[in-house]
């Protein structure tokens, strides 16, 4: 699998004179329903048809785009980008979590209502690298009004070193147990607003249940369930305090089916009810974005 996604990123560093535009995400407004938000950067690469996206645009508001084979859009912390995938395409994530990177290649065809090819592989992220320099420069670079050419030299960069940890894997069991936990804990950050359970997370990785459950417990020291719940309450401490949206729209947003459930859940986990929590968080002044920056990080 390493040896899949070095061909594709060997691939677009050898033509990337042909990326026609790198895009960047913001967070000036309201992220639509489903959005895709996590704490770490991404970065997207459409390899082939086109890619249809709702974004944030800081003049605008939300916008809907349309990128096409060559384009790429690169994610901050906290941004968000909603795909809607309508039309068919074929897409590589780089996902860049602080202890693994992640790599997701799915392709859509047209009028189908699932994917016909999804594949996921993570290795992990190694230190004393200057790729956490980089992202913090493309990071600052998604605010500013002029990006070229720094755009391009920065995402040469990254890709490099993308494929330099692709170079090199370890490949001890252990080692693979760990990617596979990582990259599990990747998915779940990204697809905690669904109604995900421990059979859907084992189908999606093609692993056993029990097997699943195993893992969390030897590599996480706690339930999946336990992850789930975790993951979900971080978020909707992140969303009570950056955006002024009723409750019960955080709740869904979060995962959480029922208000009062959810209620319940967060009373019983932080010691305050989520309005509570709310109010402590603009009398601190803690509404920005970096404050919880780091809550999911891998």
């Amino acid at each position: 699998m390493s040896s899949l996604f070095y061909d594709i990123v060997e691939n677009v560093i050898s033509e990337l004179e042909c990326i026609r535009e790198l895009k960047f995400a913001t967070d000036g407004h309201m992220p639509p329903p489903f959005s895709y938000q996590v704490n770490f950067p991404r970065l997207e690469l459409v390899l082939q048809g086109r890619y249809r996206n709702e974004l944030d645009d800081p003049v605008h508001g939300v916008q809907s785009i349309v990128l096409e084979a060559g384009d790429a859009l690169y994610v901050p912390p906290n941004c968000w980008n909603k795909p809607d995938w309508e039309h068919e395409c074929s897409v590589l994530s780089l996902l860049f979590g602080k202890r693994q990177l992640g790599f997701s290649l799915v392709s859509k065809k047209q009028g189908s209502e699932g994917f016909f090819d999804v594949q996921k592989h993570s290795v992990q992220a190694k230190t004393g690298y200057a790729i956490d320099s980089i992202l913090t420069a493309l990071n600052t670079l998604a605010r500013e009004s002029v990006r070229q050419p720094m755009d391009r030299h920065l995402l040469l960069a990254l890709l490099g070193y993308c494929r330099l940890f692709l170079e090199d894997p370890a490949s001890s069991a252990n080692k693979r147990s760990e990617d596979l936990y990582q990259g599990i804990c990747i998915y779940i950050q990204e697809n905690f607003h669904r109604a995900i359970t421990r059979d859907s997370i084992a189908r999606r990785f093609n692993i056993s249940p029990n097997h699943l459950s195993r893992l969390f417990r030897h590599q996480g020291h706690m339930r999946l369930v336990d992850y789930i719940g975790w993951v979900r309450l971080e978020r909707a401490k992140f969303m009570l305090k950056r955006y002024n949206i009723r409750l019960h729209e955080i709740a869904s947003r979060c995962g959480y089916r029922d208000v009062n459930y959810f209620c319940r859940v967060f009373k019983d986990k932080t010691g305050r009810t989520p309005t509570e929590y709310r109010s402590l968080g603009k009398l601190a002044g803690e509404t920005s974005v970096e404050g919880e920056a780091g809550v999911l990080s891998l």
